[in-house]
């Protein structure tokens, strides 16, 4: 995790042997999405995408994996939950901004979170930056940085 001036404010960057065409066919249809979105032990389908500002993605995220499940039924959360994106920048090949409706933590109000991806090419492929809002708490922000990471490794193993 690199530090950022906003300490609410999370930046992960990866680099991928990939041109930004194709992280951004992955990161932008329903069949890249698909392909790699989900953290370790979960899955993903796309139920709706509207790739334009102001369009949306809603997708339905199920643990798949005994760990994951044990997880999600101990924390008092279903397996399957249903998420919803708002694109707020769509800039193909270039950068994509969406906040997430955070409507599934018990016990706190429904909030929005932003997260801005920048692709830039490099020498040997294209480096995704991601920047992130924490979350209402330490707890949750890390769940979220960890879920990032994990779905960065996930894409780099899917391009790599």
């Amino acid at each position: 995790m690199n530090a950022t001036a906003d300490p609410r404010t999370i930046r992960i960057e990866h680099d991928y042997p990939a041109t930004a065409e194709r992280i951004w066919e992955l990161w932008t249809t329903a069949p890249g999405i698909e392909s790699w979105w989900a953290p370790d032990g979960f899955t993903v389908r796309v139920d709706a995408l509207d790739l334009r500002p102001g369009g949306t993605l809603t997708y339905t995220m199920t643990a798949a994996g005994a760990e994951q499940a044990a997880f999600m039924e101990g924390a008092g959360l279903p397996l399957s939950t249903t998420s919803s994106k708002r694109f707020t920048v769509v800039e193909p090949k270039r950068r994509l901004a969406y906040t997430t409706l955070a409507d599934f933590v018990p016990g706190v109000a429904p909030y929005e979170f932003l997260t801005e991806v920048e692709l830039t090419p490099t020498g040997g492929g294209v480096r995704v930056t991601m920047t992130v809002d924490a979350m209402h708490d330490q707890e949750w922000t890390d769940r979220l940085v960890a879920g990032r990471r994990d779905e960065l490794a996930n894409l780099a193993a899917l391009v790599g």
